[in-house]
């Protein structure tokens, strides 16, 4: 047997007021970066900076990362970086955020870079020269708190890129149950489909062991137990909690066991369409999970230990509940034409195929099953 590895954060802090932590580093200067303006209006940015003032570090904010975030936007943050030179990258806010800070951390540590010379796998040089991470997720979903991972857009090819790299793990991850409170129900049905997605990958990735089945069955048992309520009850502090947890549990078995189609054919067609990946990994689970039984038993052994009659079908119940469309024709939250979808879906189906998240899918798919399963996801041949 092959040496193997397993990572995850050296510190995860958790629970209510986690937050506060950040009082407790030792440092000279800390960058924050964020997206949006939901951090700042709930208070959770100004509460971190003054949180690192505390400790007697100086501040810098990059903010307005983009969902899908962009290689220019990293680019630019990393350009910020060098001329503060913090010992501290302090990540706050949703996926697109600390996807976007760790990229930006790489090319602070090594300007000389290109973004071409990360694309690979493991081809990223050591970190921590300059400074170490923490990452603090505002969403229960993407686990970037936790994982090697990394999803950047290169926006004149229309491709998302997953950035794989062991250094990128971050040095802290802080989960205070307070920041997700505040996702409106769309984002929490979204990112915890996106949990979902991230478990029953990593259970099913022909990379998974022993060290990462209990952590996505325990995600996947929460998210089950939980998500309906987080959705439908957005102050239920107990199935924010559990979904929270639910996330970085998933996080510490993908980014170990890594991921399969799902996230392959929802990371090609969110960089031609511009749908939310957690979306777009809600439509797309239950075709591939149909696809992947002639490969893997895996699924069935979850459905025995939790009790499921059928895992696609309790999928797409629960996709109605949260109400997510059955496919990407009746999505609405941005423009599905038939016509560009047909345009497309040749150059869509051979990047999806070569996306590094196939390398781990059960049995050896093709080209020709990477379109077949666009084609059904789209027009909802399975189940609509």
């Amino acid at each position: 047997m092959s040496v193997m590895r397993f990572s995850i954060p050296r510190d995860i802090i958790y629970g209510d007021n986690a937050l506060e932590h950040l009082s407790q580093l030792k440092g000279r200067k800390a960058v924050l970066v964020t997206g949006g303006s939901s951090m700042q209006r709930f208070g959770f940015l100004d509460r971190a900076e003054a949180l690192l003032h505390q400790a007697g570090m100086s501040t810098m904010l990059i903010d307005g990362v983009e969902p899908n975030p962009s290689v220019e936007t990293v680019l630019r943050g990393a350009k910020a970086m060098q001329e503060f030179e913090p010992d501290w990258i302090v990540a706050i806010g949703g996926g697109s955020a600390l996807d976007a800070a760790k990229v930006m951390w790489c090319f602070y540590e090594h300007p000389h870079l290109q973004f071409a010379d990360i694309i690979t796998p493991g081809s990223m040089p050591p970190l921590r020269n300059k400074a170490r991470f923490i990452a603090i997720p505002s969403t229960s979903g993407t686990a970037s708190e936790i994982t090697a991972f990394s999803v950047i857009t290169d926006t004149a090819n229309h491709i998302k890129y997953p950035i794989v790299a062991a250094d990128m793990v971050p040095d802290i991850a802080i989960l205070d149950p307070a920041i997700p409170a505040k996702m409106p129900p769309h984002i929490t049905a979204n990112t915890g489909m996106d949990v979902l997605a991230h478990a029953l990958e990593a259970v099913a990735s022909t990379a998974a062991t022993s060290f990462t089945d209990p952590y996505a069955i325990e995600a996947i048992r929460l998210v089950l137990g939980n998500l309906q309520s987080a959705y439908h009850e957005p102050e239920n502090a107990e199935a924010r909690f559990n979904m929270h947890n639910a996330s970085a549990l998933a996080g510490m078995a993908f980014t170990n066991a890594s991921l399969g189609l799902v996230h392959s054919l929802a990371h090609k067609i969110g960089g031609e369409f511009g749908v939310t990946h957690g979306l777009a990994n809600a439509i797309l689970l239950p075709y591939i999970i149909r696809f992947n039984r002639q490969f893997s038993d895996k699924y069935s052994q979850v459905e025995k230990l939790l009790g499921i009659n059928d895992l696609p079908s309790a999928i797409e119940a629960l996709n109605k509940e949260l109400n997510i469309p059955c496919c990407f024709a009746q999505c609405d939250e941005v423009e599905f034409s038939e016509s560009k979808f047909l345009e497309v879906l040749e150059r869509m189906s051979q990047n999806a195929h070569a996306d590094p998240c196939t390398w781990t899918n059960p049995g050896k798919p093709s080209v020709a099953d990477v379109k077949a399963l666009y084609e059904a996801s789209f027009y909802g041949k399975a189940c609509c």
